[in-house]
């Protein structure tokens, strides 16, 4: 029996960043390309829409304006440091950080900025570590923010997948889901699954799944570029990594309910294999959103480093764990402690200077790229718009003019936990004590001072160290922070040209991956931790190698 005969030449499966920047490549490369999304036209473009934009950047001419150093060494070390590779299937996430590095260094500013993609000229400092040079974190600021954000980084690839449709190269087909990659003579050739019936919903909300038809789509080449898992809180619980103890009860999404994970099993289904599932990348600092767009929405706060941090019973966390130094280390600790949430406390003064939101729609002026919003809201008195928006109306936020009125309005929020308002007294004011002096023994207080030797940090990040009870700072505030899922650091693993591999490590014939359906590469090549902005990135190099590998193959 023949063979049906293929409908286009490449299949990209799911049009978020990944699957748009393959598609982009694929029409770069003058071949045909369809892309079966199972939600509406309305969420065009997937989660990197709804991010803050940053992207990890490797002695970029940002950085060099900042006064930073840096070197492809310098980031290697602390990539691998934070990967801590240690695994059999370990050895083709380290090819692709090696080589994502070399992207991050080389030509991927260049890249972007012939796609009209700029960047906000300071330079963020995430992920800061806090333990030995060879450990953890970022030795020196790395996170660039896109002029625009996450829908500036998605624009000209948007664009050129809009343009190869008015060419005759791109064929869009919203509302398709895909339920089984198509196997013929032991290759992958295609895709079928259902036709759902149209929907209004709004970008990220939830849409129908009511099934009006069906589809069988033939290609040379398939890429999944379908997402991860962090909206399906069930998934996320049974991989939960062994490592930390029991998943928590309660989370909040941090990514809309449609990032389910289907189509990894899919995937495994036509001998893909699976890899590093249990690593994944959660945040620690979620804010119930007061105008949700998906189920348990959660907004992370981007915080600067001098709120303290306590656990749910008031316990100050240890050591290095201090805003923006440690996401997975403070996630480890606080889900050991019994309890599914953790408090800031801070001041106002910290709260307008340190509290960013993540996220496109959380940051307006850079959204829409307004330098005259920007420096009103940056620079201007008070806390942005968004923050102060939260402040008032978020549920997670208690504000009062006296210690003794905050911890009576925390302990309101969480009746059925005693908080021990004693030591939560106690502990502010020992570490008021240590602002006596220009020296003193508190780590954090000194990672404060150290931080504001950094220029941009001083200037638009991080607050002049001052005592926490000193009511010309107030008023208190205090945050219940929340786990907020986010990213799955694991995925299909796949070669340098992101062919999906099997078990016995071949390439499944006609199948691709990238994104972070693929572990943002080779199946996880970040390992165990993240050094922030490199999502984004991870989804820009993996989708390019999955296009231009694909094309090339038909």
């Amino acid at each position: 029996m023949n063979a049906t005969p293929a409908s286009t030449d490449v299949i990209v499966i799911g049009a978020g960043l990944a699957g748009l920047v393959a598609a982009a490549e694929v029409v770069a490369a003058g071949k045909s390309v369809t892309i079966l999304e199972q939600e509406p036209e309305a969420s065009f473009g997937g989660q990197a829409w709804w991010s803050f934009g940053g992207l990890f950047l490797v002695d970029s001419p940002e950085q060099r304006r900042m006064g930073i150093r840096d070197s492809i060494d310098l980031a290697r070390q602390d990539w691998f440091g934070s990967a801590g590779f240690d695994r059999d299937e370990d050895a083709w996430p380290r090819r692709w950080a090696k080589a994502y590095l070399q992207f991050a260094a080389g030509e991927k500013r260049a890249w972007l900025r012939e796609r009209g993609v700029s960047f906000f000229p300071v330079v963020g400092w995430a992920e800061r570590g806090g333990y030995t040079a060879s450990g953890h974190g970022n030795s020196v600021p790395r996170f660039h923010i896109t002029w625009g954000t996450g829908p500036g980084i998605l624009a000209p690839f948007v664009a050129a997948v809009r343009e190869g449709v008015d060419r005759g190269l791109v064929t869009l087909r919203f509302r398709h889901r895909v339920d089984e990659l198509i196997i013929e003579g032991g290759a992958v050739v295609g895709a079928r699954g259902a036709v759902l019936a149209p929907d209004d919903a709004e970008r990220g909300a939830p849409s129908n799944r009511d099934v009006v038809g069906d589809f069988d789509e033939r290609a040379a080449a398939t890429i999944v570029t379908s997402g991860g898992i962090g909206g399906n809180h069930d998934l996320v619980r049974e991989r939960w990594p062994k490592r930390m103890d029991t998943p928590p009860a309660s989370m909040l999404s941090g990514v809309p309910a449609h990032v389910d994970g289907r189509m990894l099993a899919i995937s495994e289904s036509a001998g893909a294999r699976l890899v590093n599932g249990d690593r994944m990348w959660h945040y620690t600092e979620g804010i119930t959103n007061y105008a949700p767009v998906w189920p348990q929405h959660g907004i992370r706060i981007l915080p600067g480093p001098s709120s303290i941090w306590l656990d749910a019973t008031g316990k100050r966390l240890p050591v290095p764990l201090f805003p923006g130094f440690d996401t997975l280390g403070t996630l480890e600790h606080i889900v050991s402690t019994g309890y599914d949430y953790s408090w800031f406390v801070l001041t106002q003064s910290i709260i307008e200077k340190e509290f960013a939101l993540s996220g496109s729609e959380q940051n307006p002026d850079l959204t829409g790229k307004s330098v005259r919003e920007l420096l009103r809201q940056r620079l201007g008195k008070g806390a942005t718009e968004p923050v102060e928006a939260f402040k008032r109306l978020g549920v997670d936020f208690v504000v009062a003019d006296t210690i003794g009125e905050l911890m009576a309005g925390m302990q309101a929020l969480t009746p059925d936990v005693p908080i021990d308002a004693d030591l939560v007294r106690e502990q502010i004011e020992a570490r008021d004590r240590q602002l006596d002096n220009d020296f003193g023994k508190d780590a954090q207080i000194n990672a404060l001072r150290q931080a504001r030797h950094y220029r941009g940090d001083k200037l638009i990040r991080v607050a002049s160290p001052h005592r926490i009870l000193d009511p010309s700072a107030g008023p208190l505030i205090a945050v219940k922070l929340h786990i907020l899922t986010r990213k799955s650091l694991g995925g299909i693993e796949t070669d340098l040209d992101a062919r999906a591999l099997n078990a016995s490590g071949a390439p499944v014939p006609g199948l691709y991956a990238a994104g972070e359906a693929s572990g943002f590469g080779g199946g996880g090549m970040h390992g165990y931790r993240s050094l922030e902005g490199t999502f984004l990135g991870g989804c820009l190099f993996s989708g390019r190698t999955a296009g231009r590998a694909a094309a090339s193959a038909v």
